[in-house]
């Protein structure tokens, strides 16, 4: 009996204990049901959340073009192969969407990646064993171009997939690199999830500055699936258009861009400075037509750089004497300045406490000599007398400010630094006159020389000539030439002119280097002493740096320029003299000057003998191209005709006017592939832009390899491979 009772007792207790777990769990289940909801987490909403697929519609990048039109930068397609290794992704298929037989599949995936076939198969197995349901293959499957792609395809490997991406692409290689800027894949965080995603933005140049406007913004696309990934008879799709980036267009132009860079790269090879920086402006708009520095970069490369900054803007330093046309334009401003007066050079100390200045012939001078002769000889003791004993110090500050040395060009790129005035003791305020102490960029210069040849309208520097939006070419916005001050009057600005005239072609002049063939040039010399870190100032020969900021013609300046070259190494000439530091400057100038002038169409204002002549194209449309490359060929020119017959296009138009050895493009009725090896990518892209061909390029520099044969029939739409390299010399095949 009490067994029994104790059974019964046990009993009614598991019975009371089932019930209860059996109410509870009706309970959840009936609150659940009721209110479709646990923890809080909407049931619905969840269930939605895991049968929606969504896809990502990137924007486009927008593309960076010279004034031209030449492009500069884009979004070069290229896939990422991936394969899929999860069984169940080929259900209900009728032919498997898997990788079924990994070792086939490694074997002829293998030489195609340019993978070991071992490697391959062990990233499949990888997956495999790990219940991934895809894998991915490294570098080696990323970045390929479509034709790698279609010989991938053409395998018809099961479980082999491939997605698109956006690769950005420089095809100048190191082109006005410092400018453009580089823009490269970055986690960026999504907006409307807490994760992080891939996204394309500008890290330098103009690809930072304008970052917002040529990034676009991404859509999507989202969908209901089930489980095999397939659309629901009623999918629910919802799907948000992609914006792509807008486009922006340069002041610069590719023609003497290319001058700058190749006169650069040169001085570079040569003389192996510290740095170079180069500014070519139009001193009446204040548009920038060229702009480099070395060290720079590739940026389809950026690895192992030298030097991110550009230096033009971000690195301000001590100009030496290119200050003393400030100098003057103040003096020659303020009423106090009289030319032929004479003054005593040499040596010039105001009073005991200040450190004396010394002409840069030692300090021995020249005897008494006129103001006049002073800015010729760059006389530092004539700089100093006008701002102690004629303008007066004070009013000399005014005047640099006015010149707005105290503040930001604002041009439109990044990183912009400013320069700093050095005027609190009287030792600094007579050093600001003839450049030394206080510092300045370059641009900053340019900036202020504009009044000097623009009739005393000092205007703003800038780079960008237009922004237009993603779905049509007519600007948004569309820079004009903006006057920022008037620092002299005209009158004064022609005065300073005909010192700079003097400078240069003058019988004392220190800028005789800069002497052009076919327009007289003006302007001044700048050999800036560089600060030693350890006190005082580096010695030596090569120890300063070399400057020269230039116009022509002088008597109405159509063209500035200015140089700077930080201790090159100078070695002798073939005579047995030795090299200047203002050889390598001169050469930098001289080259891009006279060539850019006579590129511009500007009128020369001196009659050689051996001017640089033009070429004037004569009409090409509808005349037969043996007759017009024989003509061409004579006249200097570089003529490549595409097929046999009668002209229909060509990269110039009838009175255009090019240069010696400049490169024409003719288009026939029936074109034919000519041979491209040795070719510039500029020519490259040019001929395809004609043909209207689909282009792929692969590395950098002059053309290795083209994947249409020569002397086969082309159409539009065709595709072109071309590779290639940096050759050590270079061949054009024409």
């Amino acid at each position: 009996m009490r067994k029994n009772k104790t059974t019964h007792f046990m009993a009614g207790i598991f019975i009371i204990l089932f019930v209860g777990i059996f109410l509870t769990l009706s309970g959840r289940f009936l609150y659940i049901q009721a209110t479709a909801e646990i923890d809080g987490v909407s049931l619905e909403a969840w269930a939605d959340k895991q049968r929606t697929t969504s896809y990502e519609l990137p924007a486009e990048r927008g593309k960076i073009f010279d004034n031209n039109g030449m492009t500069l930068a884009y979004d070069q397609t290229s896939y990422r192969m991936y394969a899929i290794v999860d069984e169940t992704y080929s259900d209900g298929a009728e032919e498997p969407r898997h990788v079924k037989e990994t070792e086939k599949t490694a074997k002829k995936l293998a030489p195609l990646l340019d993978m070991e076939e071992k490697d391959i198969l062990a990233r499949l197995q990888e997956g495999i064993d790990n219940d991934r349901f895809q894998v991915e293959f490294g570098k080696k499957g990323r970045d390929l171009s479509l034709q790698k792609k279609e010989e991938i395809e053409e395998l018809h490997l099961p479980g082999v997939f491939f997605r698109e991406e956006s690769v950005r692409s420089y095809p100048n290689g190191t082109f006005a690199s410092q400018i453009i800027g580089f823009a490269k894949e970055m986690d960026v965080k999504d907006k409307q999830e807490s994760t992080t995603k891939q996204k394309m933005q500008g890290v330098t140049g103009i690809e930072k500055e304008m970052d917002k406007h040529l990034s676009g913004e991404d859509g999507y696309i989202a969908f209901q699936r089930d489980k095999y990934n397939k659309k629901l008879l009623d999918p629910k799709e919802i799907v948000k258009k992609n914006e792509d980036g807008g486009n922006i267009y340069l002041t610069i132009d590719q023609k003497i861009q290319t001058l700058l860079e190749d006169t650069l790269t040169q001085v570079e090879k040569k003389y192996e400075p510290e740095r170079i920086s180069a500014v070519v402006m139009n001193p009446k708009t204040g548009e920038v037509i060229a702009m480099g520095n070395r060290p720079s970069y590739n940026p389809n490369n950026p690895k192992n750089v030298e030097n991110w900054y550009n230096d033009v803007v971000s690195t301000p330093f001590e100009p030496g004497s290119t200050m003393k046309m400030f100098t003057w334009a103040a003096a020659i401003e303020e009423g106090v300045y009289n030319g032929t007066e004479a003054y005593k050079s040499g040596r010039y100390q105001p009073n005991e406490q200040i450190t004396p200045i010394r002409d840069h012939n030692g300090g021995n001078g020249w005897g008494p000599i006129s103001y006049n002769e002073g800015f010729e000889r760059s006389s530092n003791v004539a700089a100093s007398k006008l701002v102690w004993e004629k303008i007066g110090s004070d009013k000399y500050l005014e005047y640099l400010k006015a010149f707005h040395f105290d503040q930001k060009t604002n041009i439109d790129l990044p990183n912009e630094v400013i320069g700093k005035i050095l005027y609190n003791w009287p030792a600094e305020k007579l050093t600001t006159a003839f450049g030394q102490g206080t510092t300045m960029t370059p641009m900053q210069q340019m900036k202020a020389a504009t009044a000097i040849a623009n009739d005393g309208k000092m205007v703003k520097p800038y780079i960008i000539n237009k922004i237009t939006s993603s779905n049509t070419e007519k600007p948004t916005k569309e820079k004009k030439p903006d006057v920022v001050g008037d620092p002299i009057s005209k009158e004064t600005s022609q005065q300073v002119l005909k010192l700079l005239d003097q400078a240069v072609n003058g019988e004392h002049a220190t800028g005789k280097d800069y002497r052009l063939k076919s327009y007289k040039v003006g302007g001044k010399t700048g050999t800036a002493q560089i600060p030693n870190p350890k006190g005082g100032y580096l010695t030596g020969r090569e120890n300063y740096i070399f400057s020269f900021l230039g116009m022509a013609p002088i008597d109405d300046p159509q063209l500035m320029m200015y140089v700077s070259v930080k201790q090159p190494k100078l070695g002798e000439k073939e005579d047995g003299s030795l090299e200047r530091g203002s050889d390598p400057v001169a050469f930098i100038f001289k080259n891009v000057m006279e060539n850019g002038l006579h590129y511009l169409n500007i009128d020369p204002d001196k009659q050689e003998s051996d001017q640089i002549k033009h070429i004037k194209i004569p009409e090409l449309i509808g005349k037969s191209s043996e007759t017009l490359k024989q003509e061409l060929t004579k006249k200097g020119l570089r003529v490549t005709s595409v097929g046999k017959g009668k002209v229909v296009s060509s990269n110039v138009q009838k009175g255009d006017r090019v240069l010696p050895n400049d490169h024409i493009i003719m288009i026939t009725e029936k074109p034919k592939m000519p041979n491209i090896i040795g070719w510039s990518l500029r020519d490259a892209l040019k001929l395809s832009s004609l043909l209207e061909l689909k282009t792929e390029t692969f590395g950098d520099g002059y053309v290795k390899t083209q994947s249409i044969k020569e002397g086969t029939a082309v159409k539009s739409k065709d595709y072109l491979g071309i590779e290639l390299e940096l050759p050590n010399n270079k061949k054009n095949k024409d």
